[in-house]
């Protein structure tokens, strides 16, 4: 393989954000959520590596669709300016065409699942594909991003239990709000650019009350797991996962209470560890 065909991959690889795989994770973590619960424990070895692999797929073809979208609002943004597309360092039809190819190998995946599951593939795609224009006219994208990050939830249940249950929406919507608030955090990295150039984020709708609202996401997010669990009737390790993501959601507080950019944008990719200790108390609760 030449130099030249290198230096392309690894401008593919950044396009994607293959090589900051915290966005793969976040969306991870609540499609794994869902996939226990579903199955009540362990779910079956190919459902599982579909979830997994298809998360990697569909996220990796969202960043492509994102940067496309936002090309020329990118070059305005501190953060982003020296993206491969903003940059000019690959074109926008080779964004496209990255996309379509990933998303075409993640409906391949889809296609091995029951029926159900195949039509919430279209949905999910959708959503994935629609999110970055939601930027553009409504106040608080993060909300929508939260049910694009999310439908692997509804898409588990359908794929172990061929139904959709109201646990699988009051999961889906427990993750709404954790995404508002870490993406929350995120959009207060970039907000001052972003007033500059027109973008609406929910920290430019929620103004100076942009922690408290960030603070109440995660209190309503914990809420819901919470009830969730007592409704549930799951043992002490959830409850625990439960506590130790408050206590994270805390330091969180810590990190963002004063709006330094760089202390915002480290506590949106702490949030992984918060996602962890959910699934994690999830996992230990259903052993039996």
């Amino acid at each position: 393989m030449g130099l030249p065909m290198l230096k392309k991959l690894q401008l593919y690889i950044q396009l994607t954000r293959l090589n900051k795989p915290i966005g793969i994770l976040l969306l991870l973590w609540p499609t794994l959520w869902g996939l226990w619960f579903a199955a009540q424990g362990m779910p079956p070895l190919k459902e599982l590596s579909v979830f997994i692999l298809g998360t990697v797929l569909m996220r990796s073809a969202g960043c492509a669709m994102n940067d496309y979208a936002d090309r020329d609002f990118d070059k305005h943004v501190e953060r982003t300016a020296a993206r491969p597309l903003t940059s000019g360092h690959i074109s926008g039809k080779e964004a496209i065409g990255v996309a379509l190819v990933l998303t075409f190998f993640a409906g391949m995946l889809a296609l091995t699942l029951n029926a159900v599951s195949i039509k919430l593939a279209f949905v999910a795609a959708f959503l994935a594909g629609s999110y970055p224009l939601f930027k553009r006219f409504f106040a608080i994208p993060q909300a929508y991003l939260g049910i694009a990050f999310g439908f692997g939830i509804p898409m588990a249940f359908a794929a172990i239990r061929g139904e959709l249950p109201a646990l699988a929406w009051w999961l889906l919507l427990a993750n709404v709000f954790w995404t508002i608030a870490y993406d929350t955090e995120y959009a207060m990295v970039d907000k001052i650019d972003d007033l500059k150039i027109g973008i609406k984020t929910s920290a430019i709708t929620f103004g100076s009350y942009d922690v408290l609202a960030v603070v109440c996401c995660y209190a309503a997010f914990i809420g819901l797991m919470a009830w969730v669990g007592v409704s549930q009737g799951l043992s002490l390790p959830y409850f625990v996962g439960l506590i130790i993501a408050s206590i994270i959601a805390i330091y969180h507080y810590g990190l963002i209470k004063n709006r330094e950019r760089g202390a915002c944008f480290k506590a949106f990719l702490h949030n992984n560890w918060l996602g962890c200790a959910v699934f994690s108390g999830t996992v230990l609760a259903f052993i039996k």
